[in-house]
This record gives structure tokens, sequence and C-alpha cells, in this order.
């Protein structure tokens, strides 16, 4: 690619709708391969009932990380909604926080599997842990991206981009300080990334600038 093509894509803007459905396409993909990873083995003579109470950890897994997509989902609907456009560099952006998104059902599956198995519990939830802080890191860098690249819409008032930024910018120190605590307390870590994600389930009421 020579230097003319080069500048011409970091000016090229695209409209924001293919990239909207192909994320809520992963979006959904990625919380249905949760579910599925979710299974009880028993015989037919055997105590299904304690079979299943035994799963107890794939629940959680299941509920942890089933939350946090939700999170980052609602989050990102919110960033599409003031989007005017996107460019090149927003899409590749974006693609490399679906890459988070679809790759999550592996540590939640490492993470059901490994609950109660001293070191390797240790790993399973360091690994769960550095993926939730790498997908809310990328949906506060897709934020910062687009309005630094002019990608926000004009029409939107300050109290709503406020709002916005605020639904955008996750706890990424109680990620990292989660990542920590799991070295020593790892179900600790587990109940606190379940903390995180409510948090940001939850709704926030937008505040209007007072009149001056």
């Amino acid at each position: 690619m020579n230097r003319d093509d080069a500048e011409r894509m970091q000016r090229f803007r695209l409209r924001a709708g293919r990239m909207e459905a192909f994320s809520d396409g992963v979006f959904a993909i990625a919380t249905t391969l949760l579910v599925l990873e979710i299974s009880v083995s028993a015989a037919a003579d055997a105590d299904l009932f304690g079979a299943i109470v035994d799963e107890w950890p794939s629940y959680l897994a299941y509920l942890v990380s089933f939350s946090t997509i939700g999170a980052i989902w609602i989050g990102h609907a919110y960033l599409s909604e003031v989007l005017r456009e996107v460019s090149p560099g927003f899409l590749r952006l974006n693609l490399l926080l679906l890459l988070f998104v679809a790759f999550l059902p592996f540590p939640t599956r490492l993470l059901a599997d490994n609950l109660g198995m001293e070191n390797a519990e240790r790993v399973a939830v360091t690994l769960y842990g550095a993926v939730l802080l790498a997908t809310s890191g990328c949906l506060w860098m897709l934020w910062r991206f687009a309005l630094k690249d002019d990608l926000v819409r004009t029409d939107r008032d300050e109290a709503d981009l406020r709002f916005v930024g605020r639904k955008l910018t996750p706890g990424l120190a109680f990620y990292v300080g989660l990542i920590v605590v799991g070295l020593f307390f790892p179900i600790v870590a587990v109940f606190g990334y379940f903390l995180v994600a409510i948090s940001l389930l939850l709704p926030r009421r937008r505040t209007r600038a007072r009149d001056t």
C-alpha cells in the first residue's frame, strides 16, 4: 500500500450499521456457547440431583461470564447509538474487542473445570481475569478512539456524551486488583468479577448539566 492509499484509508468513513450487526452476532454466539459448556454426567441409576448440584462451578462461571458479556454488549449499544460513522481504525479495534468476547467461553470452561483444584484453580482464575480485563479495556479504548477520531454525532449534547462516557468507562483498576486477589483467594476473585459485572449492568441515571 502506497502512502496516498494509506492516507486515504485514514480519512475513509463508513456507516456503522454493518459493524453493529456483525458485533451483535458475535455477542449472541458467545453467550450461546457459554450455556452449551454446561453438562451433567450421571448414569440413569445415579443421584441425578446430586450430580446437578455438583456442577455449581459451571453455573457460577456461566453467571459471571453472561453478566460480563451482557454489560459489554450494553456498553457497545450505547456507543453505537452516539456514533455518526466509523473509520477503518475503529473497525479494527472493534474486531479486537470481539476477539476477546468470542474467546471468553474458553476461560469460562477452564474456570468451571478447575475451581477447587488448588494450583489449577489459580491459573484458571488468573487467565479468566486477564480476558475480562482485556475485554473491558477494549470497550474503553473504542470510546476514546471515537472521541479522538471525531466519530461521535454532533447532535448529542454534552450531558448525553458524559452519560455514555460513564457507561463505557469500566472499573479497570478493580479488574487489576481482582487478578492479584485471585492469586491468593481465587474464589473471592470470581465473586468479585461477578460484582463488577452487576455494577456495570445496573442502570445509571442520566444527569443533565445545571443551568448557569
